[in-house]
């Protein structure tokens, strides 16, 4: 099978296979935005990515602060959170591989109404602002890739606020473990039932009522800091139809993905876990 071969400017080139690309560091990229870029696009801010490793909590922003980085993850999931004044706390989205964070980077505004932590642990590239706004102006299937997703994402956090206010607590958890296992993976997610409160916008008996009505359906099962999906098509029919919609949009973005992972992951076995 022919390579792709990938020169970027006073550096050696770089012999890949097909769909492989790295940065100037050599760290291998698997964000999709990155890798539908062009060649010519991505040798252009190769060398601008720095790789960074991010443990369970960073914070990749701070809501209304300027921001001088953005981040696309490799692998991991971000949570985009809204703080109230008086010490409240609601997650409004969610950033894995698909995407970049801050989102409002690609409508050239520095600051960011939400807080950006890391939510389960990655990896991925960090390029500050500036470069990333000066190859926005002379790269134009970035900014393409960019703005869709920024749109598709605004369509995310609408439809959640939506769902938030609607529809009842069991589907509501339903359709996030759906959204954080898409972005992670198989696996166990160590994740508290206060967390989940904070992150469902309610309190943690309300979340433990939800949580213990799927362990009853065999669905889901917990411990004291971690959740694992027993049977994914089942957590599928629990979820309200929001979840559907988010993943229609998705597959919006990423119109060349797998069938599986446009269509909600339906590739996951019944048994898989949920990755941290």
């Amino acid at each position: 099978m022919r390579k792709n071969r990938i020169v970027v400017p006073g550096c050696e080139t770089q012999t890949l296979k097909p769909g492989e690309r790295t940065n100037g560091e050599g760290k291998p990229v698997a964000n999709q935005i990155l890798l539908r870029l062009p060649d010519e696009e991505f040798a252009a801010i190769r060398q601008e990515l720095k790789y960074v490793h991010l443990p369970h909590y960073t914070v990749l922003h701070e809501p209304k602060e300027k921001i001088e980085f953005s981040t696309f993850l490799n692998s991991g999931l971000t949570s985009l959170v809204f703080n109230t004044d008086h010490g409240s706390s609601v997650e409004v989205g969610v950033v894995g591989n698909e995407g970049f964070t801050p989102i409002s980077i690609a409508a050239g505004l520095r600051r960011s109404p939400h807080q950006a932590i890391m939510q389960v642990s990655g990896d991925g590239f960090r390029i500050r602002v500036d470069s990333l706004e000066a190859a926005l102006k002379t790269n134009p299937q970035l900014q393409i890739l960019m703005n869709r997703y920024a749109a598709v994402h605004g369509l995310q956090v609408a439809q959640t606020a939506g769902c938030n206010r609607l529809h009842d607590l069991e589907q509501r958890l339903a359709r996030w473990l759906l959204l954080v296992q898409d972005r992670v993976g198989s696996g166990l997610l160590k994740i508290t039932h206060d967390f989940l409160a904070m992150m469902l916008g309610t309190d943690r008996p309300s979340v433990s009522l939800a949580a213990g009505m799927l362990r009853k359906k065999k669905i889901i099962e917990y411990t004291h800091g971690s959740v694992r999906v027993l049977n994914r098509k089942k957590l599928e029919s629990s979820a309200c139809e929001c979840y559907g919609l988010i993943q229609q949009f998705n597959s919006e973005m990423l119109p060349n993905s797998a069938p599986d992972a446009a269509a909600g992951g339906s590739g996951y076995e019944s048994g898989s876990g949920i990755g941290g």
